[in-house]
């Protein structure tokens, strides 16, 4: 690897590390560490399961696509970040320390990206695009699993971040396709 490239990799690994540090030894108050778990269990997919539920039933004439180009961009965001997760093998920030709060167990052993940000923001944003109206209460629930994921110790801050942005330009892509 060349030098800037390195250059980039470590300076982000040493602030994540330093966020993780201060983040697990944080005791959150009572409300966020309820909303942090709530989020996090709501990434788990029954919340998306549901509101495509709830689109098939009441979307109006758009909502075939709109579940299509959702189901799609999650579908493939699940196949991304399993090959990603095998390829950089990133440990877990509760593999390296202890959280003083959270006892999640993470759903696999490597950190790098978030699948639950990859897959928030696939669902959250083309039902956005299809639905404007939907756009606040949808990155909502996206930002707080994605948030939810770093708070609770399960993922790096840089993890959430390219899990986002992958998982937005997944869910772009499909609304393009389906639109």
């Amino acid at each position: 690897m060349s030098a800037l490239p390195q250059t980039m990799l470590n300076y982000i690994t040493r602030r994540d590390h330093r966020v993780m540090l201060r983040l697990n030894s944080w005791r959150a108050p009572r409300w966020i560490r309820l909303w942090m778990i709530c989020a996090t269990r709501g990434g788990d997919g029954w919340l998306w399961y549901a509101m495509s539920a709830v689109i098939l039933l009441f979307g109006g004439p758009e909502r075939f696509s709109a579940v299509s180009a959702a189901a799609i961009a999650a579908t493939v965001g699940v196949l991304l970040f399993m090959w990603l997760k095998k390829v950089t093998h990133r440990r877990r920030p509760c593999a390296i320390a202890s959280h003083c709060w959270s006892t999640l167990l993470p759903p696999d052993q490597f950190s790098f990206p978030s699948g639950h940000s990859i897959t928030a923001f696939a669902f959250a944003v083309p039902f956005s695009l299809f639905y404007p109206s939907l756009v606040a209460g949808l990155m909502f629930c996206a930002v707080s699993i994605a948030l939810s994921r770093v708070i609770t110790g399960m993922h790096f801050l840089s993890d959430v971040i390219a899990g986002a942005a992958i998982g937005t330009i997944l869910g772009y892509c499909a609304f393009v396709f389906y639109s």
